[in-house]
């Protein structure tokens, strides 16, 4: 089940991008959890995520919020023959996450929160919501 995304662009100064972003969206970021790289969550449980480093016109990937990034990854090696790809994460950071290509060169992934009470939060809150 998928209960959540994010998106990612990248920008060479991160100081001009969060300024832009928040005047774009008229508000300040709701997560700054480093150096170089500010959140928002543009809808419930759709993120948008500035980071500094080199723009590019094929910036990402869009991630998808699942509860087991390790079944996923699995089941995407066995059902759609995705290369294995590495699950990473951050001390600061409260999720894992992990990128992969569709076959044409779109970058995707996935991402899993650390706290499972804040996966269960977030499905329960998209089921009240149907």
């Amino acid at each position: 089940m998928i209960y959540e995304m994010t998106y990612q662009v990248r920008v060479s100064d991160i100081k001009e991008g969060k300024h832009w972003y928040e005047t774009l969206l008229n508000r300040q970021a709701d997560f700054l959890p480093h150096d170089g790289f500010a959140e928002w969550e543009v809808l419930p449980g759709c993120w948008l995520q500035v980071a500094e480093g080199t723009p590019s016109p094929n910036s990402g990937p869009i991630r998808l919020g699942i509860k087991d990034i390790v079944l996923e990854r699995e089941r995407l090696i066995v059902e759609l023959g995705i290369d294995h790809f590495q699950i990473h994460g951050r001390e600061e950071v409260p999720v894992k996450w992990a990128s992969f290509k569709d076959p044409w060169g779109n970058q995707l992934g996935f991402f899993q929160y650390l706290d499972d009470s804040e996966i269960d939060a977030r499905t329960a809150a998209l089921t009240r919501h149907k």
